[in-house]
């Protein structure tokens, strides 16, 4: 997956994400909503037929990037929660 910074100031990140389109873009923006310091997070898919989606996190106070990091981690914890109960009934 290619990433390609669109802007990036002290609060606001956006980002192209090549190859991705809605399963890991609304993942990571409903995830960074979670976040109190958040003023926006979302995303654009600038046409059905091409894979790629620009998203945007901007903050209210802190770091986007950091904001995207601990985004990230709390989706990885909640997949290996999902992972964990899957294997229990499929055993």
């Amino acid at each position: 997956m290619k990433i390609k910074v669109i802007e990036q100031t002290k609060n606001r990140l956006k980002f192209e994400l090549e190859g991705k389109t809605h399963t890991l873009c609304n993942a990571l923006s409903s995830e960074l909503w979670n976040d109190n310091d958040i003023a926006v997070a979302g995303y654009t898919l600038e046409h059905p037929l091409i894979a790629s989606s620009v998203l945007i996190v901007e903050t209210n106070k802190g770091d986007p990037n950091k904001a995207l990091l601990k985004a990230m981690d709390r989706l990885k914890k909640k997949n290996k929660e999902f992972e964990a109960s899957i294997n229990k009934i499929a055993k």
